[in-house]
């Protein structure tokens, strides 16, 4: 495999001091000033936040990512107000006082300068972006790639032991904009812009990857590979044994539904689950 970049990356080690691992989804309530917030008070949305938490790190995950998946509909990078970044901050420092695991932080949509700033006030060691280099047609519009700017940002913090994971051939969306350049280019254009970890997903949340699809886009990079959505204890030991680990959310919440709390019991047989996968 040609490399891309002259920057090695082995982020998953560095972070979790172990080759394959097991990242659960916070998923954010609704935060004031998004459309679905009904006037709760913050101390519930925090506590909210932490009980999931709880539930992912005493059923065995070995890491969380904490994102706004409550503000639907999302907005633009450009739209997103401060009081999003102030409250996952609050989030983002308690879970990673109390968690004792690497955290990352997903700003929706595609908004990693946020992201940059929330994971340096509260502590988390990565980042997820969506959309990192090229472009698509989201729900939200037309999504470009930010890395140039987002790097750029990282550095005036000081912030480089950030790390960046960065999707490939993104869900939620249309790529007919790239559709004259392959998976596998889209793939490598991360690790040009210096994205420290690969994500593939399926077509939207709760949706998983192909297998074929994660060996595409795994054929095509040196970074670590995880898989972004539609992981379940059906075929967490499969996609294990061709990734370096995944991130997980809807299977572990009550009914296999993204907006309900995360299930202790869910966790522990999903962990249960994925033993065989973790000691490959």
């Amino acid at each position: 495999m040609q490399e891309i970049s002259d920057r090695p990356s082995n982020a998953i080690r560095d972070i979790f001091g172990r080759d394959k691992v097991l990242i659960g989804m916070i998923h954010c309530p609704a935060f004031p000033g998004a459309p679905r917030y009904q006037g709760a008070a913050t101390d519930a949305i925090y506590d909210a936040c932490m009980r999931d938490a709880e539930a992912c790190v005493e059923g065995g995950l070995h890491g969380l990512i904490i994102e706004n998946h409550g503000d639907v509909p999302f907005s633009k990078p450009e739209d997103i107000g401060p009081e999003t970044t102030g409250f996952m901050s609050v989030v983002t420092d308690r879970i990673a006082r109390a968690a004792g695991i690497p955290l990352g932080v997903n700003v929706l949509a595609n908004a990693p300068i946020p992201a940059f700033a929330i994971a340096i006030a509260g502590g988390a060691k990565f980042i997820r972006v969506n959309q990192w280099a090229n472009a698509y047609v989201a729900n939200e519009g037309f999504m470009e790639g930010r890395a140039a700017e987002a790097m750029r940002y990282r550095s005036l913090l000081r912030a480089e032991h950030i790390k960046v994971f960065a999707d490939s051939h993104v869900k939620h969306g249309s790529h007919a904009i790239v559709a004259d350049r392959s998976i596998q280019e889209l793939t490598r254009d991360l690790a040009f812009f210096d994205a420290d970890g690969v994500i593939a997903t399926g077509q939207r949340t709760g949706n998983s990857a192909t297998m074929e699809e994660i060996e595409e886009i795994g054929a095509a990079t040196h970074l670590p590979l995880l898989v972004g959505s539609g992981v379940n204890k059906d075929n967490i030991v499969d996609i294990l044994s061709r990734t370096n680990g995944v991130i997980v959310a809807s299977s572990l919440k009550h009914g296999g539904v993204w907006w309900n709390p995360v299930d202790i019991e869910r966790v522990r047989a999903f962990r249960a689950a994925a033993e065989p996968g973790l000691e490959g």
